[in-house]
């Protein structure tokens, strides 16, 4: 199947220039945090151990556990930027635009990359000029196990494109990815109204929207150990899921897809409050939605449609 794409409104498709200072490092790392200054603490300790060495930004999302202060004293070559309140994915926009570097790599408090991962994205992003997202294997836990989403990525079921280094896909993990800094600037990068949970799909699907390629790579790897949830921030993640599932589909799904994608959604309304609330939210939002609403090509659409049904085949498969 080929991916047709248009300009979006406002949006550059061309490739875009890149700052190329001489012996700057090609890849910084951005992490986004709020009141985690433990897990953040582990985190930039194995960064600063990285052969490449990467510039590492903190956005700080208006913490009140001292975090700004801790990284200062205890990592005195991280850059921190604070932020007076929470403004959950923007951080990373923040983080983004502040970066000097042609590419760009998020971690989470809770999340890093392996030795010698963030090189091999850059020289991928150099040899494939289309290339705007490397999506990396995550390896979960002390146990390294792999990631759903990352099995997913692996074996999805979009055709291969020759000037991509790996399968094409239409998301990814924030905490796993390395971008080409140009376009996602570009395109605006993540929606800060989404905050975080589930704000992943509509940058992915504009960038595609705009031209540029996302491709899932085995061979660059990064690592997430989070912490157990509660029961109580299980549901508000889930809850958040599904209003910006549901947004995502009303923003950019051309008329049937939106309506079949909140159908299948709409699924859990019955025996999950939290989903319920997710969709009552997502209500709230329908003005916004309206005007800001610009339905993908129809080639798009299809590769969207085939990855729905490629996942629903492998919940059932699962369940069976």
């Amino acid at each position: 199947m080929t991916v047709t794409s248009r300009p979006r409104p406002g949006h550059r498709t061309a490739r875009l220039p890149e700052s190329t200072g001489p012996g700057a490092s090609k890849v910084s790392v951005v992490i986004a945090t709020m009141n985690r200054v433990g897990q953040l603490r582990r985190t930039l300790s194995v960064l600063e151990r990285l052969p490449e060495r990467p510039p590492v930004l903190v956005v700080d999302n208006g913490s009140t556990d001292g975090t700004a202060a801790a990284v200062a004293r205890e990592h005195p070559g991280v850059r921190v930027i604070s932020l007076p309140e929470n403004i959950g994915c923007g951080a990373r926009n923040v983080g983004v635009a502040q970066a000097d570097t042609d590419y760009v790599a998020f971690a989470d408090d809770d999340s890093w990359w392996a030795p010698g991962s963030l090189a091999r994205a850059a020289r991928l992003l150099d040899e494939h000029p289309r290339l705007a997202v490397v999506a990396a294997r995550m390896l979960v836990g002390p146990h390294e196990s792999l990631d759903l989403v990352s099995s997913e990525m692996a074996t999805g079921p979009l055709p291969a494109q020759p000037d991509l280094p790996g399968p094409p896909v239409l998301g990814f993990l924030a905490c796993g990815v390395v971008v080409r800094r140009a376009a996602f600037l570009a395109v605006g990068g993540f929606d800060a109204r989404l905050m975080i949970g589930g704000e992943e799909e509509l940058l992915a699907i504009d960038l595609v929207s705009a031209g540029w390629g996302l491709a899932y790579v085995d061979d660059v790897v990064a690592h997430h150990h989070p912490l157990p949830r509660q029961d109580g921030q299980l549901a508000a993640r889930r809850r958040i899921q599904a209003r910006n599932a549901l947004w995502t589909a009303w923003l950019r799904r051309r008329l049937p897809g939106a309506v079949r994608r909140t159908v299948q959604l709409g699924r859990g309304v019955r025996r999950d409050a939290a989903v319920r609330a997710g969709f009552l939210d997502a209500v709230r939002g329908v003005p916004w939605v309206l005007r800001r609403r610009d339905p993908v090509a129809p080639g798009l659409e299809a590769a969207l449609r085939l990855m729905e049904s490629a996942g629903s085949r492998a919940r059932a498969d699962s369940a069976g």
